[in-house]
C-alpha cells in the first residue's frame, strides 16, 4: 500500500499495490504494520456498505462529535464517487479546509479521514458501491452534519447535484471563524 498525505493535515490518499496477472488483481486494503507505521488509526469496529443508484446524488457531510468521533477507511468498490472531507478540528492548521479525491473500483484508492473531520461523497456512476470501516460504532446522539453546499466551506462538487437525503438537505450553515 502507498499512503500519500493529503493537504489536510492527517489525512490520506492510500493506493493499492496491485499484484496482477492475467486473472485480474491482488492486493491488500488494510495491514495494521503500514498502518501502524504512518500513525494511523487501526481499532475498526463496524463495516459499512453504501449502494448508490444514480450519479449525480451526495450523502453527507456527516460527523460524530466526541468519544463517538470516527476514523473512516473509504473505497469504492464498483463504479466511482467523488469522495470529500472537511476538517473540523479547531486547533489544527487546516481547519475548515477541504480536500476531495475521486474512488473507483479502476483506481482502487482509499481515503483515510481522521477523527474531527466531515466526510461525504458525490457518486460519478450510476450504481456506485461504497465501503468503508470506522473506529466508532453509530451514536444517534453523537451524529452532526455539515450542508453539502455551504458556502462558507466552498465545496467544489464535480457534477450538479441530483439527490441528497432530506436530512443532508437540512443540515444548518456554519461560519467560517
Amino acid at each position: 500500500m502507498n499512503f500519500t498525505e493529503t493537504p489536510l493535515q492527517g489525512a490520506y490518499l492510500i493506493s493499492l499495490e496491485k499484484r496482477e496477472d492475467k486473472r485480474g488483481f491482488f492486493a491488500r486494503s488494510f495491514c495494521i504494520q503500514e498502518f501502524n507505521m504512518h500513525n494511523l488509526e487501526t481499532q475498526f469496529v463496524q463495516g459499512n456498505v453504501s449502494f448508490n443508484v444514480k450519479a449525480g446524488l451526495i450523502r453527507g457531510m456527516h460527523y460524530q462529535h466526541g468519544e463517538h468521533a470516527e476514523v473512516k477507511l473509504v473505497s469504492c468498490l464498483s463504479g466511482s464517487i467523488y469522495d470529500v472531507i472537511v476538517d473540523l478540528r479547531e486547533d489544527s492548521p487546516t481547519y475548515m479546509q477541504w480536500f476531495g479525491a475521486e474512488l473507483s473500483a479502476q483506481n482502487g484508492k482509499l481515503m483515510y479521514v481522521p477523527r474531527g473531520f466531515a466526510h461525504g461523497y458525490q457518486a460519478l456512476s450510476d450504481g456506485a458501491l461504497v465501503h468503508y470501516m470506522v473506529s466508532a460504532c453509530y451514536a444517534p446522539d453523537a451524529e452532526d452534519g455539515l450542508k453539502y453546499d455551504d458556502p462558507a466551506i466552498g465545496i467544489k462538487w464535480p457534477m450538479a447535484v441530483t439527490e441528497t437525503s432530506p436530512k443532508d438537505s437540512v443540515w444548518p450553515l456554519i461560519r467560517k471563524i
